[in-house]
């Protein structure tokens, strides 16, 4: 009976307990991402044959279909009933949060469509054949979101579009929390002269404009990739920094942790075991409003054509193509922009639920 169960629980969406918690939601996308796969089998097979790129390809469309399988099952094993009681915490407060669930969902496609945009998309994103026949053509069956000046696919852009600017939104977010933490809870553990210094650091560079500063590294360095991330990156950790700070100063207080200190433990078990775990929640609220933001800031910088650079297609950019036809070719920016919106308000939502959920204090 309980191997029948343990069954049960690993097919997605099948489990009642899953189904209550937010395994149900990457059930969904499992499905739909199983479902693309299968009838767009030819063009993954394609990419398979397509040399070492390709293979790559392919490889991590795969294994993002295991990632949702995991997601869809982890869920439901946490949640078996210990003691006749289940547990209760992080995923209850935040299902009770509509928002937030809808804000996780359009994240979720976001990233499906953003991995599955060589098998997803209907026409090359930077092919521009016969571009007097084919520029500017209405949203069609053939060109679901029409076509831009040089006759490229929208639709194909948008796919495309959306690996430019999540990969240097996460990727510099990801670098901006972690120089952020490491800086905060060595200000915070330190305290006295050294806190105040860091903090009177971090206060001033807060208070230089975040877009002038990178429009400056940019420009005086270079808009390539890794350059972009790393400008992007290096201006956003200090409030991280601030939040981490917070929380360690407040956590350092507590009584676990002076028993902690008084049963001999060392400085860095004292950090990794206790302040470090208890700093995650606004770590993990922090990146998600910072993803948000940092799509703005991509934005903004394709849209003055100094993000990523064509022919790679990003949604600022695609933005900016279309300035001049919003009239006549209004498809041409508004795809973009609405996958804009879309991204920064769901990263705002899931920012939100993610910090009352996290919050056990409330």
């Amino acid at each position: 009976m309980r191997l029948n169960l343990a069954v049960v629980d690993l097919i997605p969406g099948v489990s009642r307990r899953g189904r209550r918690e937010f395994a149900g939601i990457f059930a969904v996308l499992f499905y739909c991402y199983g479902l693309v796969m299968a009838i767009r089998g030819e063009a993954l097979r394609y990419l398979w044959g397509a040399g070492r790129g390709g293979r790559v390809e392919a490889v991590l469309i795969v294994v993002a279909w295991a990632v949702l399988y995991i997601g869809t099952v982890t869920p439901v094993l946490l949640g078996r009933r210990v003691d006749g009681r289940p547990r209760r915490g992080f995923f209850r407060r935040l299902r009770a949060n509509p928002a937030a669930v809808a804000g996780l969902c359009v994240v979720m496609v976001l990233i499906c469509a953003a991995i599955l945009a060589p098998v997803m998309s209907v026409a090359d994103p930077t092919a521009q054949e016969s571009a007097g026949i084919t520029r500017y053509r209405a949203p069609s069956l053939d060109h679901p979101m029409g076509t831009d000046r040089f006759g490229r696919d929208v639709y194909s852009r948008v796919l495309f579009g959306a690996r430019s600017t999540l990969a240097v939104a996460v990727v510099s977010v990801l670098l901006a929390v972690v120089l952020g933490t490491a800086v905060g809870v060595m200000s915070g553990y330190a305290g006295g002269l050294v806190d105040e210094i860091v903090m009177r650091a971090v206060d001033g560079l807060l208070s230089f404009p975040r877009l002038l500063a990178v429009l400056t590294l940019v420009a005086l360095f270079s808009n390539a990739y890794p350059l972009l991330v790393v400008a992007i990156a290096a201006t956003g950790w200090m409030g991280v920094t601030r939040l981490v700070r917070t929380e360690v100063l407040r956590v350092k207080e507590r009584e676990f942790v002076q028993a902690a200190v008084a049963s001999g433990i060392g400085r860095w078990g004292l950090i990794v075991r206790h302040l470090l775990p208890n700093s995650a929640g606004p770590m993990i609220v922090a990146a998600t409003l910072n993803v948000g933001g940092v799509i703005l800031l991509e934005s903004y910088l394709s849209f003055l054509g100094l993000g990523v650079q064509p022919p790679a297609p990003s949604w600022g950019a695609m933005v900016f193509d279309g300035r001049d036809v919003l009239l006549e070719a209004w498809w041409v920016s508004a795809f973009p922009a609405l996958a804009i919106v879309l991204a920064v308000t769901a990263c705002n939502m899931l920012g939100d639920g993610l910090h009352d959920a996290l919050d056990t204090r409330a």
